[in-house]
């Protein structure tokens, strides 16, 4: 039997982290991917300046540079009035050497990493790997995995569970995963096609308010992409249509016949978090430990969030021989509080900002946005919020 010191179930970008940043402090550990690649998926894209901060950490932040795309100002539009209201992280270099958004699409995040896991001496990265389930006693855990040739087992010291919305490592500890789905799914379109041209002063992050259909416009370094709500009645056929698409982009440039495609990609939208993320040596970290809608970049950020405080307990843990349980039960009450309280309540408040627009002008919340903008104090109060500082500092604070 294989033996580690931390197995990580998920190769996506808060897995692939969590691997890289627990190796390069002298932690053998084994990273468990199910597929045979980090696959190319286009939801998430955007990094905070506090994630930028801790990739800095890991010596990776130029080399992921290299392949995003710097986004220091976003904005919110009103489709109907045409109205803008901008914000620029700029406002922050005085609390952060990296006062800017990086558009960079997570499979990049993922590839990189998984990829400096696999040459260092305390790392592996494993694909077509898929867990199974695992077993617990008070001196470790046993996972039990599905190969291309067979099943297999690990046993390690701790499992860290971050395979995602669907995680095994999840279900197998029997928590509860509460909360709502919403009734529509989302769409998200990728095109080289240049928006910009149709909007006057575009940013490269901006969230389009409109009472009969909203919409986010993302840049990253190649492509626009478009994300819309959709009609909970259409079936996938109709929704991944060129009829379709033709319609959503005959209202962004007038001729959606000619707008190309390279990405239509429908999913299901949750606002979920676990009763717990800790269950004696395996915890939950990342979307297989809460859910929240796009609307403003938090998922994949408070991911790696989760992470780099976990790792940091499991650090303390490994190497100095902390005592483990309040540790990482203190780990649990301080993300699953910050999940609750920041991740979810702000990205409901930022769905309902797109929606609330009435036919012929601007809603309530439109307005308190327009004058949050205007004020010095308050606008840098919700740059701290939207960037995720302000999370961090709640986290820190809860014991």
């Amino acid at each position: 039997m294989k033996r580690t010191q931390v197995v990580i179930a998920g190769g996506g970008p808060v897995g692939a982290i969590a691997a890289y940043r627990l190796a390069l402090a002298g932690i053998d550990t084994i990273l468990l991917e199910a597929l045979a690649d980090c696959p190319e998926d286009m939801r998430a894209s955007t990094l905070h300046p506090p994630t930028l901060e801790m990739l800095a950490e890991l010596g990776v932040l130029d080399e992921l540079e290299a392949v995003g795309l710097r986004a220091p100002v976003y904005q919110y539009r009103n489709r109907r009035s045409g109205a803008v209201i901008e914000f620029d992280l700029g406002e922050l270099a005085d609390v952060s050497a990296h006062p800017y958004r990086l558009q960079c699409e997570q499979f990049k995040i993922a590839r990189l990493l998984t990829a400096k896991l696999d040459a260092h001496p305390h790392g592996e990265a494993l694909f077509s790997r898929r867990v199974l389930g695992y077993e617990q006693d008070s001196d470790g855990v046993t996972v039990t995995l599905e190969t291309p040739m067979g099943i297999e087992q690990i046993r390690a010291e701790y499992l860290i569970g971050a395979d995602g919305a669907n995680s095994t490592v999840r279900k197998w500890t029997g928590t509860q995963f509460e909360g709502f789905t919403y009734p529509e799914r989302f769409l998200t379109l990728s095109t080289r096609y240049p928006l910009e041209q149709h909007f006057d002063r575009l940013a490269q992050v901006n969230y389009v308010s409109d009472a009969q259909e909203w919409c986010v416009l993302l840049r990253v370094p190649e492509l626009w992409r478009v994300l819309v709500p959709t009609d909970p009645a259409a079936d996938d056929a109709q929704l991944l249509s060129d009829a379709n698409k033709d319609k959503i982009f005959d209202g962004l440039t007038g001729d959606g016949q000619g707008v190309e495609t390279y990405h239509r990609t429908l999913y299901r939208v949750h606002q979920r978090v676990a009763e717990s993320f800790h269950h004696g040596r395996v915890l939950l970290a990342g979307d297989a430990a809460h859910l929240n809608n796009p609307l403003g970049g938090f998922g994949m950020n408070s991911g790696v969030h989760d992470i780099w405080n976990l790792t940091g307990k499991l650090r303390d843990i490994l190497l100095d021989g902390a005592d483990a349980q309040p540790l990482l039960a203190r780990y649990s009450r301080q993300r699953q509080a910050i999940a609750r309280s920041f991740v979810q309540a702000q990205t409901i408040a930022n769905k309902k900002l797109l929606e609330s627009p009435t036919q012929d002008g601007r809603s309530e919340q439109e307005a308190k946005m327009a004058h949050m903008a205007e004020n010095p104090e308050e606008r840098r109060a919700y740059l701290l919020r939207q960037s995720m500082y302000e999370s961090l500092r709640e986290e820190a604070a809860i014991v």
